[in-house]
């Protein structure tokens, strides 16, 4: 339970970053490299000090990461194009 409100800050920051860095040509691709890129540095930097996050299995984690940046990517250039 207390992971639940790190989890939300985390996503939101992730997709604040999405929103700024990516160039919104191909939100699948783009979303697909951000969820990589953003496994990479939970999992690989941060995650690996701590034990619970470095127990998950890390297919399933990748597959997650590369979920939430595409959904992500999708979504903000859903609300981009609904913009004037």
């Amino acid at each position: 339970m207390a992971a639940i409100p790190v989890h939300l800050a985390l996503s939101a920051v992730w997709t604040v970053a999405i929103a700024v860095v990516l160039p919104r040509r191909n939100p699948l691709a783009e979303g697909i490299l951000a969820g990589l890129a953003i496994a990479a540095l939970d999992l690989g930097v941060i995650g690996s000090r701590f034990p619970r996050i470095r127990a998950l299995e890390t297919g399933p984690q990748i597959a997650d990461h590369m979920a939430f940046g595409i959904i992500a990517a999708a979504g903000l250039a859903r609300n981009r194009k609904s913009l004037p």
